[in-house]
């Protein structure tokens, strides 16, 4: 059984615009993020970023979960780990 999935952007009908709306701006994250996280798309990218480019992206997407997530949330929907029990 998978763990992750990457269904918004396989039915999502909206605008990928930003700056419209709150809603809008959600919603083309979301789509963006999973249009990056491609298996072929992200292959090709890493390769070609450069060491800074990589600590950058590595180190912003950590920041993001240590403001955004409690340590239970950051076990269970990043690590997929569901046996995790919080302290």
């Amino acid at each position: 059984m998978k763990k992750h999935s990457h269904d918004f952007v396989e039915t999502y009908e909206g605008m990928a615009a930003f700056g419209l709306e709150r809603k809008t701006d959600e919603e083309a994250v979301v789509y963006y993020l999973q249009k990056f996280s491609d298996d072929a798309l992200i292959k090709a990218l890493v390769q070609r970023m450069t060491d800074t480019e990589l600590n950058e992206l590595y180190l912003f997407i950590n920041r993001m979960l240590r403001k955004h997530l409690s340590h239970a949330e950051y076990h269970t929907l990043f690590l997929k780990d569901q046996t995790h029990i919080q302290p």
